[in-house]
């Protein structure tokens, strides 16, 4: 026995014997804070989950509310990776590349080269069920706001779909101050479904994806001429400690698969084929 194993270790040290490879490195946990429109809730929520396949490394932390509610709060220090806005607005006001006209403060929070117009949605005029007051159109709600009992949920004014909303007001040339009595506001667009979907509001003006998710019926859509077109922006943010997961990340929701599930709700990709 002594004699085999000798030659055992003579016929290694002679022929190089390799050594057992080793196991490849596990990658690092990263965390990545997502803030995004609220509206994005359940389109996110389900492209998580399928990114866990892709870097299982990778755990997405969301924080889902009003576009200018988050841009508050990233001026304000709070840690964030990438941000998704529901109107360039909002991302503009970050954006040091941007002019002082929609960059007044001047602040630097996007890193540059990262900033991508990821989706379109559509702004829409919708029900409760039963549409107890028939409202039929944008057209038929501007009468029924001037000459009838009702009662339109719509978004703050600092909430992109409160803006598109004051956008559809000028458009038919309302006062919003003489409707006043008429309106009820949601500090973000989910406040304006549930409003309209618990009947507390006899219609409501929402992106079409939250009209989709909350099962709304859609009795008319915003054009370009009413609202314009209604882009959601993504970036990077320059904060981030964790750079390359971000833009992986990014990248990920330009692509077909994570399209597929925000075609699903609603949305346009602008990038996926």
């Amino acid at each position: 026995m002594k004699r085999l194993v000798l030659w055992l270790l003579s016929f290694c040290l002679l022929t190089g014997c390799a050594a057992p490879a080793a196991s490849p490195a596990l990658e690092e946990p990263v965390e990545l804070v997502v803030f995004a429109a609220a509206s994005l809730t359940e389109s996110l929520t389900e492209i998580a989950e399928a990114y866990k396949t892709v870097a299982p490394n990778v755990t997405l932390v969301f924080n889902f509310d009003s576009s200018g509610t988050l841009k508050t709060q990233i001026e304000s220090g709070a840690a964030c990776d990438l941000f998704l806005s529901a109107a360039p607005k909002q991302m503009n006001q970050l954006d040091a590349s941007k002019p002082t006209d929609v960059n007044p403060g001047g602040l630097d929070f996007v890193l540059q080269g990262t900033r991508t117009d990821l989706l379109e949605n559509k702004v829409a005029l919708v029900v409760p069920e039963g549409n107890p007051k028939g409202v039929g159109s944008f057209g038929d709600l501007v009468e029924k706001l001037k000459n009838e009992e009702l009662l339109l949920a719509v978004g703050n004014a600092d909430v992109p779909v409160g803006q598109y909303t004051q956008k559809i007001f000028a458009y038919y040339g309302i006062d919003e101050a003489d409707i006043a009595s008429k309106l009820t506001y949601g500090s973000n667009v989910k406040e304006v479904t549930a409003q309209v979907s618990e009947g507390a509001a006899d219609c409501g003006i929402v992106y079409a994806t939250d009209a989709f998710s909350a099962g709304l019926t859609i009795v008319d859509t915003a054009t370009k001429d009413l609202c314009g077109q209604v882009i959601y922006p993504a970036a990077v943010l320059n904060t981030t400690e964790h750079e390359s997961e971000a833009k992986a990340f990014l990248a990920y929701l330009e692509s077909d698969e994570a399209g597929a599930i925000f075609l699903r709700v609603g949305f346009t990709p602008l990038h996926a084929q």
